[in-house]
């Protein structure tokens, strides 16, 4: 559907327009459909029009805390955890068996919350609450529309897709990797990410954080581990902190459990290269300020993490997390760098080393910087949350 016709059809929509969420388990499921319902308000509103939206998640999951403290209403549907393995007999156990049982009583309970609600859509962004819920748009015939933030498609959305009225991925590489009959019905829209990001202001940042000892004349290098930190990044920082404060800023959220530790060795540092050091547990409401002052950014790879320094054009050396579902960061982590886009630190490579080889060219080359957040800006989808939104719109008003 066209722009023109879109509009034409938001214009005589006389009632709300209605929209089921699922997906969860994880912010990189939960937040970029957070963006999405908030992109979709908006954009109903603009054309005098409102959104009734319905969550329907797990209780465990963190959609459960998410949708209710913004306001938006949620219920919940028991579902199961697939623990996967390199050898199919080792899922043959206790926990993955007990879990599958509980799915056909989540469809069947998700079956009676579409019935009942009768969206003109139903939003899936993965994680294994979707599965009952996608199922229950098909035995519905409720539009299904497919959201994957990573190259590759998770387990839950690789089932969903096969009856998908359509499927949104995040990268144009992705396409590659689908079956020819689901890439008929695939849109590359990006993944959302949350408008605050980029109101960011640098000088804010050095005068929020009391960064009273940082040199404008030096490059500043962000680094984080995610909201909980990470002690394997951490400690290849550390191993080389007295260098890199040689050459640059550097602002440090190392998460709460080695906050003490951090700062610890702060106070060994040298005087002169000290002030340039800030460590923190947790970077809160100045995350956009810092993200506009960083000129290099040191992090894992997450889907959502990577939306967002691809959608500001942020250079980047990624270690992914080794653990990670599907090995997703690490196929993440390294398409931004065939991409020239970043560099990837894989499990081989994380070694304080390997990372202040890394970093050397990007600290003391402003070209090599610009070139690789040139490139990283190539991959970024800045309007990720309105092509979403006009997919959305598309299918749920493609009946009218």
């Amino acid at each position: 559907m066209n722009s023109d016709d879109l509009s034409s059809r938001l214009a005589s929509l006389y009632r709300p327009f209605r929209l089921i969420v699922t997906g969860g388990g994880t912010g990189g499921h939960t937040y970029p459909a957070l963006t999405a319902v908030r992109e979709l308000q908006t954009r109903l509103a603009s054309h005098g029009s409102s959104l009734d939206v319905l969550w329907v998640g797990t209780a465990e999951g963190l959609e459960a805390r998410v949708a209710p403290a913004e306001g938006i209403p949620f219920k919940t549907v028991p579902t199961g955890k697939l623990r996967r393995s390199s050898n199919p007999l080792a899922m043959i156990n206790r926990e993955n068996m007990r879990d599958m049982g509980r799915v056909p009583k989540g469809v069947a309970e998700a079956r009676l919350i579409a019935a009942d609600y009768k969206a003109d859509v139903i939003l899936s962004t993965g994680g294994y609450v979707a599965v009952p819920v996608g199922l229950a748009a098909r035995m519905t015939r409720t539009p299904l529309v497919v959201h994957e933030q990573t190259v590759r498609l998770g387990l839950a959305n690789r089932i969903l897709s096969r009856f998908a009225t359509a499927v949104a991925v995040s990268s144009e590489s992705s396409m590659k990797l689908l079956s020819e009959s689901v890439a008929a019905s695939t849109v590359v829209t990006g993944n959302p990410v949350r408008p605050a990001v980029f109101t960011g202001e640098p000088k804010k940042a050095v005068a929020s954080l009391g960064l009273s000892g940082f040199d404008s004349a030096l490059p500043c290098v962000y680094v984080t581990g995610g909201a909980q930190g990470s002690a394997q990044i951490n400690g290849l920082v550390r191993n080389i902190l007295p260098w890199l404060l040689t050459a640059a800023n550097v602002i440090h959220q190392c998460g709460a459990t080695t906050l003490e530790q951090s700062r610890q060795f702060a106070e060994t540092l040298p005087d002169g290269l000290r002030g340039r050091y800030w460590v923190s547990d947790f970077v809160g409401p100045e995350l956009p300020d810092v993200l506009a002052l960083a000129d290099v950014v040191i992090s894992r790879s997450g889907a959502g993490t990577i939306a967002e320094l691809t959608a500001l054009g942020k250079p980047a050396v990624l270690i992914p997390l080794a653990s990670s579902a599907g090995n997703e960061q690490e196929h993440n982590a390294l398409h931004l760098q065939e991409a020239g886009a970043a560099t990837a630190l894989t499990r081989e490579r994380a070694t304080p080393e390997e990372l202040r080889r890394a970093l050397e060219p990007l600290i003391t080359s402003q070209q090599r910087r610009e070139h690789m957040a040139e490139r990283a800006a190539a991959q970024g989808l800045p309007d990720a949350a309105a092509r979403l939104v006009d997919l959305l719109l598309s299918v749920g008003l493609a009946e009218r």
